[in-house]
C-alpha cells in the first residue's frame, strides 16, 4: 500500500559476515535511504525552492545567470545545482504582433538517463560500467500566453508539470528583439518551506503588592490637564508570559484589568470621597521583552469632584489592577 506517491513497500537491508554482495544489494540499500529521504521531504515540505537558485539578468542581456541552489519537487526529490550556470534566453524577436514574449524558467529533477557520466570502472571478468553520474538539474524555458491578466504556459503538458510541482518555477523574463526587455523577475517562485503560522497567546497576571513604586517623574508634582490630574509618579510590574510557549520574542500588547472607580481612605472625622483612576501604559524596552516576560510601566491619573486622593489612595487603586496581555509571534 502506498504511503505517499510511489512508495509501495520498504525493505531493511541486512548484511552478515561472509555474505556475497551483488550490485543489486547495494542499489537496494541506496534505494531504501533515498525513498525514506523523499518520503520525509514530501511529508514535511512543499514543492519549491529551498535555498539559492538566484537568477539574474539585466535589460539588454541575451542570457541569464543561475546561481547554485537546492529545490524540491512534489515527489520529494532534491534538485541541486552546485555551480553557477549561464543559460541563453530563447532567441525570439517578438510575439508576431510587435510585442514582447514572456517565458518562465523552470528546473526539474533529472532521470539517470539525463545525467552525464563522471566515472566508469572495469569489472572483474566483465565489461566496464558506470559507477558515478554527475548530479545536474534540467532547465526549461516555458513560453507564456500573451494575456497580461492571466499569463499561462502555452504548452498544456508543461503547464500540468508546473501545476503538479514536477517543474519548479525559478524566474520569469520578458524578451524583445532577442534580448531582455526587463530585469529578471523572481517574484513568481515558491518557497519549499511553508510560511510559519502566526502564534498568538494571552493571559492575565494579578498585580497586588507585586507592583513596585511609586517612583517620581521629574519633580513628582501632580499636573492637571483638562480636568484630569496626573499623579506625577509611575509603577512597574514584571509580567510572566511562559504560558504562551513563545519560541521567539513576540510583539506584546497589554492593558489594565479591574475597576476604575475608587474611594479615598476616610481619616478620623473625615468623609470618604469617590474618585476615578486610570493609567497610561508602556511596555519597557530596558530590560527588553523576552519570550518569557516583559515589564509594564504605568502612569496613573485621576479625576474627582470632591477631595484629592492621596498617594496611598493611588497605590491602593494600582494594586487592585491586574495586567491582561497578548503576544503575537509572527
Amino acid at each position: 500500500m502506498a504511503i505517499i506517491g510511489s512508495t509501495q513497500f520498504l525493505e531493511r537491508i541486512q548484511f552478515f559476515n561472509g555474505e556475497r554482495l551483488f550490485a543489486a544489494d547495494l542499489q537496494a540499500l541506496e534505494a531504501f535511504n533515498r525513498e525514506m529521504r523523499w518520503l520525509h521531504n514530501q511529508s514535511l515540505h512543499q514543492a519549491g525552492v529551498g535555498s539559492g537558485y538566484q537568477v539574474t539578468g539585466n535589460v539588454g542581456d541575451r542570457q541569464v545567470t543561475i546561481f547554485p541552489g537546492y529545490a524540491l519537487d512534489s515527489c520529494g526529490r532534491e534538485i541541486i545545482l552546485t555551480e553557477s550556470q549561464v543559460l541563453p534566453i530563447p532567441p525570439i524577436a517578438d510575439n508576431g504582433s510587435g510585442g514582447s514574449v514572456f517565458y518562465d524558467l523552470t528546473v526539474s529533477y533529472p532521470d539517470n538517463t539525463e545525467l552525464k557520466t563522471s566515472e566508469t570502472r572495469d569489472g572483474i571478468c566483465s565489461p566496464a560500467g558506470v559507477v558515478r553520474l554527475r548530479e545536474e538539474p534540467i532547465f526549461c524555458w516555458v513560453q507564456l500566453s500573451d494575456d497580461p491578466t492571466n499569463r499561462q504556459p502555452m504548452d498544456l503538458r508543461l503547464r500540468n508539470r508546473i501545476k503538479e510541482g514536477l517543474f519548479i518555477l525559478l524566474a520569469q523574463v520578458e524578451i524583445f528583439n532577442c534580448q531582455l526587455k526587463q530585469p529578471v523577475s523572481t517574484t513568481q517562485r515558491r518557497n519549499a518551506r511553508p510560511p510559519g503560522q502566526t502564534h498568538v497567546a494571552c493571559g492575565v497576571q494579578a498585580g497586588g503588592t507585586s507592583w513596585s513604586g511609586p517612583v517620581q517623574v521629574g519633580s513628582g508634582t501632580a499636573g492637571e490637564i483638562q480636568g484630569v490630574t496626573f499623579f506625577g509618579s509611575y509603577y512597574t510590574l514584571s509580567v510572566t508570559t511562559t504560558s504562551g510557549n513563545f519560541r521567539a520574542t513576540p510583539n506584546y500588547v497589554a492593558r489594565l484589568v479591574g475597576s476604575r472607580q475608587f474611594s479615598t481612605a476616610a481619616a478620623a472625622g473625615a468623609v470618604s470621597t469617590p474618585f476615578m483612576a486610570d493609567a497610561l501604559t508602556d511596555i519597557q524596552q530596558n530590560p527588553a521583552p523576552t519570550p518569557q516576560s516583559f515589564t509594564i510601566q504605568i502612569f496613573p491619573f485621576y479625576a474627582s469632584n470632591g477631595g484629592t486622593p492621596q498617594a496611598s489612595d493611588i497605590t491602593n487603586a494600582v494594586q487592585a489592577w491586574s495586567v491582561g496581555w497578548m503576544g503575537v509571534e509572527g
